[in-house]
């Protein structure tokens, strides 16, 4: 006999939940919060290394990777509070994870507070961490299809940041085609291009995040 099961609830609304209560949190202690999605190798710390040389103690980041804590090493080298995340295979941080490691981190001096995902383009994409906005990076190296080819997060991003902007010579990067893609796919997002070896382009992002902030 075949017996039918009826699901009344979506399997993200406990996550959905804990984001809404993340995104109270951050209001209420005047932060901005930000969602940094990529694949792996894509500069996310780079990025994070000059703003922590930037913004120092005002920012804080929560880095999730699947072992090591490399990444907030660095970050904490750079200036800046920075804690870790290990998901030991999960592919993506959710809300409940980010809810747990806000209570363990001192956030008085804090105006600004990056989540650096796990390096992906498809699962991190769909979760609500309770951030202001997703940030989406691809860089040269990659190909410039990434965009078409994986269109959730781009869909989802307020900013799509083509990073390593200096490595243009020598790479096979159309950067005409990916500006074309993004704004088909999101005709409201802001598009940047940096790198952090040069220095291109950061000073219109961080012109960016502190117009968030004010």
């Amino acid at each position: 006999m075949t017996e039918k099961i009826s699901i009344q609830t979506s399997a993200s609304s406990k996550n959905d939940q804990i984001a809404a209560e993340n995104r109270d949190f951050f209001k209420k202690n005047g932060l901005l919060a930000l969602n940094l999605i990529s694949s792996a190798g894509s500069g996310k710390t780079s990025l994070l290394e000059a703003m922590a040389k930037k913004y120092g103690k005002s920012l804080a980041v929560i880095t999730g990777d699947i072992q090591m804590t490399y990444d907030a090493d660095r970050i904490t080298q750079a200036g800046s509070l920075a804690v870790q995340i290990e998901t030991h295979g999960t592919c993506h941080l959710t809300a409940a994870m980010i809810q747990d490691k806000l209570k363990e981190m001192d956030l008085k001096d804090v105006k600004l507070l990056v989540i650096e995902n796990i390096g992906n383009l498809v699962c991190p994409s769909t979760y609500d961490l309770g951030e202001k906005f997703k940030i989406a990076l691809v860089s040269t190296a990659e190909g410039d299809e990434k965009p078409i080819k994986y269109p959730a997060l781009f869909l989802r991003a307020s900013v799509v940041m083509v990073t390593k902007i200096d490595l243009m010579p020598y790479v096979n990067f159309n950067l005409e085609r990916v500006k074309s893609d993004c704004l088909k796919l999101n005709p409201n997002a802001r598009l940047m291009t940096t790198s952090c070896k040069t220095g291109e382009g950061l000073d219109e992002w961080y012109g960016y995040l502190e117009g968030l902030m004010a």
